[in-house]
């Protein structure tokens, strides 16, 4: 008897916590089986103290009033003095944006009705027609080799077209003239162009992210928006924002860049304004900027405002034109020579109507920054890194079907699979990631750590699929010319990877030192109550924390031992195993999180190699459930399932890793093996796909099956006999081919080649393997892959041209 009422103790308490049940609850199921066992059970003495002791405690916390009294305020007086400060920069970056299914995955349990809630990823019919039109136009336009290598510029006609199309208006809504696109199409925009040049799409995503329009909408007075909006919408005015200064890269707040308050006589009347003076670099646009946005810490010495001296940074918006701005140098980024260069200015006036939002919003910059920044960092270079995916898939695929080595195609080779494999499963989980995240914008979030995530991870990813495809190119991909539709998109990768964030930064301080305050459930509250001094709130949070904590603690090693079987997924069919799965990882990663931060404190947010772990892990559970969702979303397409796997089972396999790291290098070097027993009681359990689901996933790509269809839908594809051009017109040849060359090789026991390939013609048809017609889609086939197996050659006098050639552009610009 006393070691069943002992295990229906045990049972029970488990059961409480794992439906995370409030405290009256177990106080409740506590004392009902205490008053059972003294009443009518004969069981030990022993577990007849265990069940009042319990009992008692466990009432004890369920009176609030007792348990604040006795409990709570000292905890709260400690734990007021252990809280690390916190700058002004880091409030606004944690007071900015919006959590979403983060949140979720940051509880341990997460409801899967909140993911399915998102409406599917959608282009409006007007969005889906400028794709189609405009946007095709451009696309057509466009030669990466003349814009990089030739002019160091976009064309002055597609300068021109971009702005009567009002590309640069995507984000300004109608009423002033803009396209007013939501954030999908957006996306879908820049995707689409940056699969054809990366100079165009960077040129045209810049002022439709984080910049003046945006910054206006928001936050611009009405004569601002009247101003400005309309005459960006039309491209009037060509608009750059500039923010980072040699000093201070990602430390905005070390910015010397100054604006001292002041009054200026001009036209003989006083005019209160700033005189600022500022030095900034890499500023995108800034060469043929019109309109500079201007972010500077602001200074009132003489109290002219009738506050403090130091106000916080602060945003303005001033015309190029204006005495005292110097702009028009110019950097050359590597691989894409859009227009980028510094800008400075020495005691410059702006009068204060040139502040963004007016003299109300004076040293309201930075969270106006971050605002900005939780919303736009998610679209333009996340839709490069899908971008990248789509055609490393499209064109890689592509080569490695034309290309024959051995007398068969390298795509048939293992060696070849293997990078294949990587490229789609990438390529199909980025953009799963990115149109959800897209959704989540046009519903009104702005999820900041999310958007953190996929800047990082997905521009991250891009240069691991680039560089796959760039393996399998061999030299095809390393010879430079107007045929080389890898090298340039290859050598701009770093471009993505360091702004808006360098990815080092992003990984190991903002993706989880964010999300741990933003998403965790009570963390914050905890936060805010302490510097409120509410320790009315603070019980709250701290108890329910507890109670939290315990819970996963029951979870985690429930679920680690049953594979995640205990938990329940939303769907049935192949895939419901791996929401299964992503249900017990998040409970080991939300526990091993927990008690991380609860023995570093305030130290962890120096602990970044910790924090980057916890990042990766954060990350990963994201994709794979934007990914889940996608599945879901295309109609659960049953030849789709070998992506699945490939993208699910890497991102589980990298969660699994990440926390195995975590384990190793735990602040407390034995809880962490304990830790390790808790949540992987079986081990690690989450190995990367196998071989025949790569194997699988290479043949999708080598041939034009309705997945390959839907992997690399929203590129443009050229019609053009330029470099990719003439892969998609040769891939498309050999398969039509495939069948005359079958025959030829039954027949003769030979591959035809173009070095052969017209004899062997001739002799099939003289033989009656081939017929005419045949015969001539086979030696098309084979003239189309020699070009595309050419790689570009220069004369001397070729090369000493473009040497000759660039130098007027150089000094022009500068």
């Amino acid at each position: 008897m006393t070691l069943s009422l002992l295990l229906i103790f045990l049972i029970g308490l488990a059961a409480l916590a794992w439906f995370r049940s409030p405290a009256w609850l177990f106080a409740a199921f506590a004392g009902g089986l205490t008053a059972l066992s003294l009443a009518a059970l004969p069981v030990a003495l022993a577990l007849e103290v265990v069940l009042i002791a319990s009992t008692v405690a466990l009432v004890f916390m369920a009176v609030k009033p007792l348990r604040r009294a006795v409990l709570s305020r000292p905890l709260f007086n400690w734990f007021k003095g252990v809280l690390p400060a916190m700058s002004a920069t880091e409030k606004e970056a944690l007071d900015a944006g919006t959590v979403w299914w983060d949140a979720e995955l940051f509880s341990g349990k997460p409801d899967w009705k909140v993911l399915f809630d998102m409406p599917k990823p959608t282009l409006t019919e007007e969005e889906q027609a400028f794709i189609d039109g405009p946007v095709e136009e451009l696309c057509a336009m466009l030669d990466d080799w003349q814009i990089n290598r030739e002019l160091k510029d976009l064309p002055p006609e597609v300068w021109q077209y971009i702005k009567d199309q009002r590309f640069l208006s995507m984000i300004i809504p109608k009423e002033y003239g803009g396209l007013d696109f939501t954030s999908q199409g957006n996306a879908a925009v820049v995707t689409k162009i940056s699969t054809r040049s990366l100079t165009a799409a960077v040129s045209i995503m810049v002022p439709n992210s984080l910049g003046p329009g945006e910054l206006l909408m928001h936050f611009g007075t009405d004569a601002q928006k009247d101003h400005y909006l309309p005459r960006l919408a039309r491209g009037e005015e060509v608009p750059c924002f500039a923010l980072t200064s040699p000093m201070a890269g990602s430390d905005a707040a070390s910015m010397p860049d100054e604006g001292v308050v002041c009054k200026e006589v001009i036209d003989g009347k006083e005019v209160l304004g700033l005189r600022v003076s500022w030095d900034k670099r890499y500023i995108t646009l800034a060469p043929v900027a019109t309109v500079l946005g201007l972010a500077f810490k602001t200074r009132d010495p003489d109290g002219l405002l009738g506050g403090k001296e130091h106000l916080g940074i602060s945003c303005a918006l001033i015309p190029t034109s204006t005495e005292g701005v110097e702009i028009g140098n110019r950097h050359l980024p590597g691989g894409s020579l859009f227009m980028n260069g510094p800008t400075r200015g020495k005691d410059v006036f702006i009068p204060m109507d040139w502040v963004i939002g007016g003299q109300d919003r004076i040293g309201q910059g930075w969270s106006m920054l971050m605002h900005c920044l939780a919303a736009g960092r998610a679209i333009s270079l996340p839709a490069q890194g899908v971008a990248g995916g789509k055609m490393a898939s499209l064109l890689t695929g592509a080569y490695a079907r034309i290309r024959y080595q051995f007398k068969q195609p390298i795509g048939h080779f293992e060696g070849i699979e293997e990078p294949l494999a990587r490229i789609g499963g990438e390529a199909y989980r980025m953009e799963a990631a990115h149109k959800l995240t897209m959704s989540a914008l046009d519903r009104g979030d702005k999820p900041v750590v999310l958007s953190a995530i996929l800047k990082a991870y997905l521009t991250e990813a891009n240069r691991r699929v680039i560089n796959d495809a760039m393996d399998v190119h061999g030299g095809k991909a390393v010879v430079e010319g107007p045929g080389n539709y890898l090298s340039m998109g290859y050598q701009a990768l770093p471009v993505s990877i360091t702004v808006e964030g360098a990815n080092i930064l992003t990984r190991s301080m903002i993706v989880f030192g964010q999300g741990a305050i933003r998403c965790h459930p009570y963390l914050l509250k905890e936060m805010l109550a302490a510097q409120d001094n509410d320790l009315a709130a603070f019980d709250t949070a701290l108890w329910a924390h507890v109670g939290f904590l315990i819970s996963n603690g029951v979870r985690a090693p429930l679920l680690g031992l049953t594979g995640g079987l205990l938990s329940q997924s939303p769907v049935s069919g192949p895939s419901a195993r791996y929401y299964r799965r992503v249900n017990r990882l998040t409970s080991a990663f939300t526990l091993t999180a927990d008690l991380a931060l609860l023995i570093l404190g305030g130290k962890f947010k120096f602990a970044e190699k910790l924090s980057g772990r916890f990042a990766d892990a954060l990350a990963h559970l994201f994709m794979a459930s934007a990914t889940l969702r996608r599945f879901e979303d295309d109609g659960r397409p049953e030849e789709d399932l070998p992506l699945l796997r490939f993208a699910v089972e890497d991102s589980l396999h990298q969660v699994e890793e990440a926390l195995h790291s975590v384990y190793r290098n735990f602040p407390i070097p034995l809880l962490g093996r304990v830790l390790r027993l808790i949540c992987f009681p079986t081990g690690r359990r989450h190995p990367v796909a196998d071989d025949k689901t790569g194997h699988k996933i290479a043949r999708l790509l080598l041939s034009k099956t309705a997945s390959r269809e839907r992997l690399v839908a929203g590129v443009y594809e050229s019609k053009e006999a330029d470099g990719t051009g003439i892969v998609l017109q040769a891939f498309d040849a050999v398969l039509k081919a495939e069948p005359a060359e079958n025959a030829i090789r039954n027949a003769f026991k030979a591959v035809p080649s173009p070095v052969n390939v017209k004899a062997l013609a001739r002799k099939g048809v003289e033989a009656g393997v081939i017929t005419e017609d045949q015969a001539a889609d086979l030696i098309l086939a084979q003239e189309l892959s020699a070009k595309v197996i050419a790689v570009d050659e220069f004369t001397p006098e070729e090369l000493a041209g473009q040497v000759e050639d660039q130098r007027p552009v150089l000094a022009e610009a500068s």
